[in-house]
């Protein structure tokens, strides 16, 4: 049987739904706005982010009313169709981190691992079942030219006091994985955990409705504008008075016009198999049951289930002209069928297993890689965005940074260069959709040959990236 005949067997039946949000715990819909009402704070996105400013509105003030908008259901879009992979970074790695932020990384990288810490304390007080494992992270190289950079990558993670360390294909094949393709690893230990991504967002849920916030779903929020000393946010059903905003509706529809440059929406699609037997546990090892990724520009992202399930994902970074998002690019018959080809290259010995489900959706992208801040209507809204697929930890940061700024105050988030300077935007189109294209064969170009080529380096001259 050919390769590509195997991976449509094995997609066979795969259900067209994220496989975190096929869960019967899954909570009820609550009601949608209706008619006309007030707040103190508005937040616009029932994502990681909104649900996150949530929780601190009321943490830091239980009087103030805090009222939630959510277009669809909470963690319904990125929030609830991730990998679950929740890192520390705020920065989208160190590396880049160190590129963007050479005068202030230590300090970034302190406020990190203090978000990584309140994250974990968060889940334990507010008693929510995420799934939360900690474990390792380990980036392996499929071509030795992308091992390169690994004993650079661990003294510098050593300076900041991360426990880093680079493996041989021997090493990663006894104690890693049992697959064929790679050739060496890096393995990164301490504040790195993977959870369950819809599960992570119920209990967020809950918990700030649990603290008073009013949450309603079904209301897309269709205008923002100025109404005397507030803010008026216009929904289906209704409106909102509101003495400030929290903007959280990342790659879905930017209510700010300074946001639509700032951010491309990117297609990342998933594949989830059948739960494996003992054996073929035993045939792969993962006996640590780390989080794993490919250390290359198109990269595959995966790890195991709490049924031992393998989520496969990544490599393809779908760009459509205009920015579109629709709900019909989040079933790629193409992309999914190459996704399981990779699968059964990278894992031989489980021909024959099954993709219970297969998904896709928009990933906020910006051109430094990491979250940006902004404020608009004389400060009294603010957002955070731009995540770029490293969002799961990063969202508590980042509500709690654009909370800052609708409160006015100056805080050790709020001093950042970071949070006070803001990524390049992309071009307008046909050039945005030109340059993404060009990139995109520039990156498979850099993985194939090592080389990194003119168009990537002047990319990085001007500070201007594309990834997902």
């Amino acid at each position: 049987m050919s390769a590509s005949e195997t991976a449509l067997r094995a997609l066979e039946g795969a259900k067209p739904t994220p496989f975190w949000l096929d869960d019967p715990s899954r909570p009820e819909a609550l009601p949608p706005l209706a008619g006309e009402t007030r707040s103190d704070v508005a937040i616009v996105g029932g994502g990681f982010t909104g649900l996150w400013a949530a929780i601190e509105a009321k943490e830091r003030d239980p009087g103030r009313d805090v009222l939630l908008l959510e277009g669809g259901r909470v963690g319904w879009a990125a929030s609830g169709r991730n990998g679950g992979f929740l890192a520390s970074s705020l920065t989208h790695g160190l590396e880049n981190g160190i590129a963007r932020f050479p005068d202030e990384i230590g300090e970034i990288e302190r406020q990190a691992a203090d978000n990584f810490i309140g994250i974990r304390d968060a889940l334990t007080s507010y008693g929510i079942d995420a799934e939360w494992e900690e474990t390792a992270m380990v980036l392996l190289a499929r071509q030795p030219h992308q091992a390169s950079w690994f004993a650079e990558a661990a003294a510098t993670g050593a300076r900041f006091g991360h426990e880093l360390e680079v493996l041989d294909r021997e090493a990663v094949h006894e104690r890693i994985l049992r697959s064929p393709v790679y050739v060496g690893g890096l393995s990164r230990r301490g504040t790195n955990a993977l959870v369950h991504p819809a599960k992570l967002a119920w209990g967020l849920r809950d918990a700030a409705l649990g603290l008073g916030v009013r949450i309603f779903e079904g209301s897309p929020v269709r205008a923002i504008e100025s109404e005397g000393t507030g803010m008026r946010l216009t929904s289906r059903g209704g409106s909102v008075h509101a003495k400030g905003v929290v903007l959280a509706t990342n790659a879905y529809g930017p209510l700010v016009r300074q946001l639509r440059r700032r951010i491309v929406p990117v297609y990342d699609h998933v594949l989830m198999t059948e739960p494996l037997s003992v054996e073929q546990r035993a045939s792969i090892g993962w006996s640590g049951r780390e989080g794993l990724g490919d250390a290359a520009n198109q990269f595959h992202y995966f790890r195991l289930s709490a049924d031992d399930r393998i989520l496969w994902g990544g490599y393809d970074a779908t760009y459509h002209f205009g920015s579109s998002v629709r709900r019909r690019f989040e079933q790629d018959d193409e992309v999914h069928g190459r996704l399981a080809e990779h699968f059964f290259e990278t894992f031989p010995q489980l021909e024959g297993v099954r993709f219970t489900h297969r998904w896709g959706g928009a990933i906020d992208s910006s051109s430094r890689f990491s979250v940006f801040f902004g404020t608009a209507f004389d400060g009294r809204l603010a957002y955070a965005a731009g995540y770029t697929g490293l969002g799961v930890g990063a969202t508590r940061f980042g509500a709690r940074t654009a909370l800052d700024l609708v409160d006015g105050l100056e805080t050790e988030r709020t001093a950042l260069e970071m949070v006070r300077r803001k990524p390049l935007p992309f071009p307008p189109e046909p050039v945005r959709w030109l340059g993404i294209r060009a990139a995109i064969r520039a990156y498979e170009r850099e993985d194939r040959t090592g080389e990194r080529g003119a168009w990537l380096r002047l990319l990085d001259r001007i500070g201007l990236g594309f990834q997902s």
